[in-house]
């Protein structure tokens, strides 16, 4: 069973900084992009940054030059470096991908999420 699971997430003063990790588990033949996605409370998920397996970027304008994006093909991570963090980016951060099994089922599979808080 193909799994993604999201750490790093905590309390930090704007100014701060905070990493996210996202790691796939499971039974993984290959991962395509891979992305993360935010949730504010009352607001829509939006997508934050999303890496390809190749290693090229999209960051959503809000947090272009603030955050990075990496990735680790052979340990199936997926990375988000925070920096310079502001109250706005409060919300609930989600690890997504799409991952073909090793049975050559492909899925979207989404985390369970992390809470990172901005104090003002």
């Amino acid at each position: 069973q193909v799994q993604l699971a999201e750490s790093g997430g905590g309390l930090v003063q704007a100014g701060g900084s905070l990493r996210l990790s996202c790691a796939a588990s499971g039974s993984i033949f290959s991962i395509d992009a891979m992305h993360w996605y935010r949730q504010a409370p009352g607001k829509q998920r939006e997508l934050v940054a999303t890496i390809t397996r190749g290693g090229n970027t999209y960051y959503a304008d809000s947090v272009k030059g603030r955050f990075t994006v990496s990735r680790d093909n052979a340990m199936n991570t997926v990375s988000l470096q925070m920096n310079s963090l502001k109250p706005e980016d409060t919300a609930v951060y989600y690890c997504n991908a799409n991952i073909m099994a090793r049975d050559y089922a492909a899925m979207n599979y989404w985390g369970k999420g992390t809470q990172v808080t901005v104090s003002s």
